[in-house]
């Protein structure tokens, strides 16, 4: 039996060339794609993360999380349908329903976990279901359709995915796509998607992640009940942890009894649903925030544009400065460290070949000093 250590360390390893191959220089060298973890400097002014309204630091988030946990425990000790439910939590998800105007609502512990498993229990409800999905998808939602074909339509192109749907009829078809694109920050047109859908007979799930609490009426999203299944994330806007999926009684009641990400896990920690009960109080109140957060995004996009850096199609709080070669955006993040700012590289196979790029995140958090900070900065790439 060969050493695990033995296999494992040359493929590390080819990640990662040496100086001498020039993997370190910003031109086209070899490509640097070994990922390292390292702590976070809390000094920096960070535009990395998806703490979009600044909520995770939010006191009234920290006060509740602290109460669910002295009424909870630490832990929730084990799965929903064991001893994972409370009362408390049975009505969180109908405020959380609420919030996403929808019957119901189920709560996850992460939404890779959430996309994986959801939609691995929905294609089970009708033989051969046809999937067609955006090129640009999330990670977890390409996890979701492992097994099945994917008909994959062109990112945000309309006509082409009704010329798919046309050329691919089927009695149980879901088109499957993200409200707003995590590594492009732009976003779908859902209102037309939702009618496409509706035209051919077709379901609609929708992924909210980045558009939960940041767009729409009071923070609500885009879906606004356009889509068969909607989901979105609890760590990102809302300051917490987990993720949700909305829609039907029916739905749920499926997932709850078929869905084996939710059967086989551990509830969410009180903590987290604490601070996400705190969250819906709070997020349909911020309209100010969300205004701020559009404007410094549109400047933003200004900036790097001035300097001639593409910015795609960015119209959201996310903002890519696509710089092309991986070296090249690593250099860049290492230059805006030096002065201050946090933003980090991001490579393929998180981006297509060729795309590397700064992933700006704004927060409506940042002073008005800190985000003139970010923009002195980028004006010196």
């Amino acid at each position: 039996m060969p050493n695990l250590d033995a296999l494992i360390l040359p493929k590390l390893a080819a990640l990662e060339p040496s100086r001498q191959q020039g993997g370190l220089q910003a031109g086209s060298g070899p490509k640097r794609l070994r990922r390292h973890l390292r702590p976070v400097d809390g000094a920096l002014i960070d535009v990395a993360s998806n703490d979009y309204l600044g909520l995770s630091r939010h006191p009234l988030l920290i006060e509740r999380a602290c109460q669910w946990t002295k009424h909870h425990g630490a832990g929730s000790r084990a799965s929903r349908l064991v001893t994972g439910t409370s009362a408390e939590l049975l009505a969180l998800e109908e405020k959380l329903a609420h919030f996403k105007g929808t019957e119901a609502a189920l709560i996850f512990a992460t939404g890779y976990q959430l996309n994986s498993s959801v939609l691995p229990a929905l294609f089970e409800l009708a033989p051969q279901p046809l999937v067609f999905t955006d090129r640009l998808n999330h990670a977890s939602l390409h996890a979701g359709c492992q097994g099945l074909r994917q008909i994959r339509f062109h990112h945000n192109d309309l006509g082409h995915l009704e010329e798919l749907l046309t050329k691919h009829p089927g009695e149980f078809r879901f088109i499957v796509t993200e409200s707003v694109f995590s590594m492009d920050g732009d976003h779908a047109d859902v209102a037309a998607l939702s009618a496409l859908a509706a035209r051919h007979g077709a379901h609609l799930y929708l992924d909210e992640a980045h558009a939960t609490g940041v767009l729409g009426p009071q923070g609500k999203g885009l879906s606004e009940g356009r889509a068969t299944v909607t989901m979105g994330t609890l760590g990102k806007a809302l300051g917490g942890a987990g993720a949700y999926v909305a829609g039907s009684r029916a739905l749920i009641d499926w997932l709850v009894n078929r869905c084996a990400g939710f059967i086989y896990s551990t509830a969410p920690a009180p903590a987290a649903l604490g601070a996400l009960d705190a969250a819906l109080d709070l997020v349909p109140t911020m309209d100010a925030e969300r205004t701020r957060l559009a404007q410094m995004g549109a400047a933003l996009r200004a900036a790097l544009q001035a300097k001639g850096i593409d910015t795609l199609a960015s119209s959201t709080q996310i903002v890519p400065a696509v710089l092309g070669n991986e070296a090249r955006a690593l250099a860049a993040a290492d230059a805006l460290r030096t002065a201050g700012i946090l933003v980090v590289a991001i490579r393929p196979p998180t981006v297509p070949a060729g795309s590397a790029r700064l992933r700006f995140a704004l927060s409506a958090a940042l002073s008005d000093g800190q985000f003139e900070r970010v923009l002195a900065a980028v004006a010196t790439l």
